[in-house]
């Protein structure tokens, strides 16, 4: 017999309350463990935890689990469509991230140490990134517009909540993870493989490096490693750095994390009370579920999810009625919001995302992008003591006695720690040098004004050397010329020139492309085969 409840519960207006207290006791504790609000966290989380406990009590005295689920619904269910489509807009972005935590030093150094297992991989898994950053996207939204349209709720919840379990876990890992702290690492080479063969060498004289076993076809070799710590979840694409300049930290991305658990756990346990929505309920949910996802197209400044939304919502409602038998049923509703995210993704790597938050994106201005960065301000502290009256103070830099590091009699300045106050961000872009083969460069290209005066800088004084044995001529920078190197019997200085550095590789066309009114640049494999061929 299935429990019957209500959206009121014993009492509207204290479930209301305690709704609020609720969401407010999650608020301070996000904020208590914000690094941020470091001194006062303590304060913070036990105002947050105490809101918490009463509030959770008074939900369950007052039979508030169906308006506390009902709320959980609207942000989960909004936030996934939104953090689907941000993924979806960019499959291949959200791929090289995958790709980063499948790489053996990351994700799967926590199975490794955990478990006692040095040989395992998750390397394979980089074959599958794209296919599986596709399933993840779309299995996102499809899973929020069933929570608000309350469609196979049972089934969603669990889904929503092994999801969540999972990007737990992966923002904890992220957070949490020591780039100094090392585990073992087993790796298997052929018996012929020079690396492996260097790392058997390497074990006699290194105790971080041991062979575990060798034959005539394979040497296993257990390393200590250091792990390769993922800086960026990439939990909503680039769609921060777009939009508001930066992505979430590690301990920002977890407490994300923490707070949609627990909204969907909220969902999990009122599983069994929730019912399909009736025509008053789809109306209330869609205008709550659109209102989320209409703040966060705010957020990233890109209003298509509000549209994809509205699509989809409305869609899913229509196909509920008119959809017969075959279509008229969740599975239909799935079917459809999972080819509109088909279609959607087909487009995207067809061309380009809708949305380019990308640092190259097209209309971007390079020079505006390489000068974005802000450069942090940093207060340094001391502890100052005085030693004629023994006291101790913490001051900084500027308010030091100007005799502090010289009057040793006096004072015992001691180095404390940094506060940051201003802090400092990289550029959008960085290292941003495309370059131009020398060789490949024709006369006609290397009298080009931007070549040629690359080429111009890069004179330099220059000897004529002629190889006796083989009388052959030579130029090499007069730096380089060494007497030892080029001895009297065997080597003739011819003459000194002034000539291009024969050390000049590459030329860099940075400046060009950032200065030049408009640069056409035509990259193929050869000119003379026609396209197709």
């Amino acid at each position: 017999m299935k429990e019957s409840a209500t959206f009121h519960g014993r009492s509207l207006l204290f479930n209301w309350i305690f709704v609020a207290l609720n969401v407010t006791g999650l608020v301070f504790m996000v904020i208590g463990g914000h690094e941020s609000f470091a001194e006062s966290s303590t304060l913070f989380n036990l105002i947050g935890l105490m809101l918490m406990i009463t509030s959770i009590g008074g939900l369950i005295v007052f039979k508030g689990r169906m308006m506390m689920s009902s709320v959980s619904r609207v942000v989960v269910g909004g936030l996934f469509i939104v953090s689907g489509l941000v993924k979806a807009n960019d499959p291949v972005g959200f791929a090289y991230k995958l790709e980063e935590y499948f790489e053996d030093g990351a994700l799967a150094f926590r199975i490794k140490e955990w478990f006692g297992a040095p040989g395992f991989s998750m390397e394979f898994l980089m074959n599958y990134a794209l296919i599986l950053s596709i399933i993840i996207c779309i299995a996102e939204i499809v899973l929020g517009v069933l929570t608000l349209i309350g469609g196979k709720i049972k089934l969603v919840s669990y889904l929503m909540l092994l999801m969540m379990v999972f990007f737990t876990f992966l923002t904890w890992h992220t957070s949490s993870c020591d780039p100094d702290k090392k585990f073992k690492d087993r790796d298997t080479y052929a018996a012929n493989d020079p690396i492996g063969l260097m790392k058997v060498e390497d074990a006699k004289t290194n105790k971080e490096i041991k062979v575990f076993s060798k034959n005539a076809e394979s040497i296993v070799i257990d390393e200590m490693k250091q792990p390769q710590c993922v800086d960026d979840c990439g939990c909503f694409g680039d769609a921060l750095k777009g939009s508001v300049g930066r992505s979430l930290t590690p301990k920002e991305s977890l407490w994300k994390d923490i707070i949609l658990l627990y909204l969907v756990i909220w969902i999990f346990v009122a599983q069994w009370i929730i019912r399909p929505n009736n025509r008053k309920q789809n109306l209330w949910y869609l205008v709550a579920g659109m209102g989320v996802v209409i703040f966060f197209s705010w957020v990233f400044g890109w209003y298509f999810p509000t549209l994809f939304a509205l699509i989809a919502l409305v869609g899913s409602l229509w196909l509920l009625r008119v959809g017969g038998k075959l279509f008229g049923n969740y599975y239909g509703v799935a079917l459809f919001v999972t080819l509109l995210c088909t279609a959607l993704v087909m487009y995207v790597m067809t061309y380009d995302p809708l949305k380019d938050y990308r640092p190259y994106a097209v209309g971007s201005d390079l020079k505006e992008k390489m000068n974005d960065g802000v450069e942090g301000k940093f207060v340094y502290h001391y502890f100052l003591t005085d030693l004629k009256t023994g006291k101790k103070k913490r001051t900084t830099m500027d308010a030091l006695p100007k005799d502090a590091f010289t009057n040793k009699e006096r004072w015992k300045p001691v180095y404390d720690t940094s506060e940051c106050i201003i802090k400092p961000r990289n550029p959008s872009i960085m290292d941003f040098h495309p370059s131009i083969s020398v060789s490949d460069l024709s006369a006609s290209e290397k009298a080009l004004p931007f070549v040629k005066r690359v080429l111009d800088k890069s004179q330099v004084k220059l000897l004529k050397i002629l190889a006796l044995e083989y009388n052959s001529e030579m130029e090499i920078p007069f730096e380089e010329y060494d007497p030892e190197g080029f001895p009297a019997e065997e080597y003739q200085i011819l003459d000194t020139i002034s000539g291009m550095d024969p050390n000049l590789s590459d030329i860099d066309i940075m400046e060009a492309l950032i200065t030049g009114k408009r640069q056409l640049f035509l990259f193929r494999e050869s000119l003379k085969k026609p396209t197709g061929q």
